[in-house]
């Protein structure tokens, strides 16, 4: 999955610009997003384009999760355009995207099997057989309840439901944060591990040294806006460091 990524503009964006979802499935112009004084979003400009896996980058507070949220459709109140394969986030983009939050969303006392059912109910594009390889895959048993896991046990069992919608974006916030450095590469195995060759992924995370070998680009941001954006490729070239030594040099 390497199609280049375009690179961020400072030009003012046009906001009759419509996304071609040939080239983009994901854009936003302008887009603003305050909580009282504070603005999470500032004027933030984005293209992405399908068949890539893309790393959501930055510290704590720049704005990740109110960006993810907005692409998922589950946050309102912004200002400027946004546009899901050219679809206002709404009805017809949820039905596009699949989000992972970086918080529990079950029943503590669910099992296993009964989330499976859940999602097979909720979402029309569920793949439960697909849901099952991957329960699978991470070592983890369809009888076993929610509350008798760890953390990391839980967060595979909401990546296995989030990564197995025939989605065309995928949204993960977060999905190794609390995780034992142990099982990251087991749970990045299994987000990859099925994903569909022209899908867009869009994965969020501070553990850069982790996510750098699954991702074909990687957008960093501060202060709610994007500072840099660029295909990983050329920007390990352009710089002569990893996205890793890049990351930490840019937020030292």
């Amino acid at each position: 999955m390497n199609t280049p990524l375009p690179m961020h503009t400072t030009e003012a964006p046009d906001v009759s610009v419509t996304a071609n979802p040939a080239t983009t499935l994901v854009e936003a112009r302008g887009l603003h997003m305050s909580f009282g004084p504070t603005t999470a979003l500032d004027a933030l400009d984005l293209e992405l384009a399908p068949g890539q896996i893309v790393g959501l980058l930055g510290e704590n507070g720049c704005g990740k999760t109110t960006l993810l949220k907005i692409l998922a459709g589950v946050l309102s109140g912004y200002s400027g355009t946004v546009r899901i394969d050219g679809h206002s986030p709404g009805p017809e983009s949820k039905a596009i995207v699949s989000f992972l939050p970086d918080t529990s969303f079950l029943p503590d006392s669910a099992r296993v099997s009964y989330c499976l059912q859940l999602y097979a109910d909720f979402f029309a594009d569920f793949q439960t057989e697909k849901a099952r390889d991957l329960i699978g895959f991470f070592g983890l048993s369809e009888s076993a309840r929610l509350k008798e896991m760890s953390k990391g046990m839980r967060e595979k069992v909401q990546i296995a439901l989030a990564m197995s919608r025939d989605a065309r974006v995928f949204l993960l916030d977060e999905p190794i944060s609390g995780v034992d450095p142990a099982a990251r590469q087991l749970i990045l195995d299994g987000i990859v591990r099925n994903l569909s060759e022209d899908s867009l992924l869009l994965i969020s995370t501070h553990l850069v040294h982790d996510l750098e070998p699954i991702l074909d680009a990687a957008l960093m941001m501060r202060h709610g806006r994007v500072l840099l954006q660029g295909d990983a490729d050329d920007l390990r070239g352009q710089h002569s460091a990893s996205l890793d030594q890049i990351f930490k040099e840019t937020y030292r």
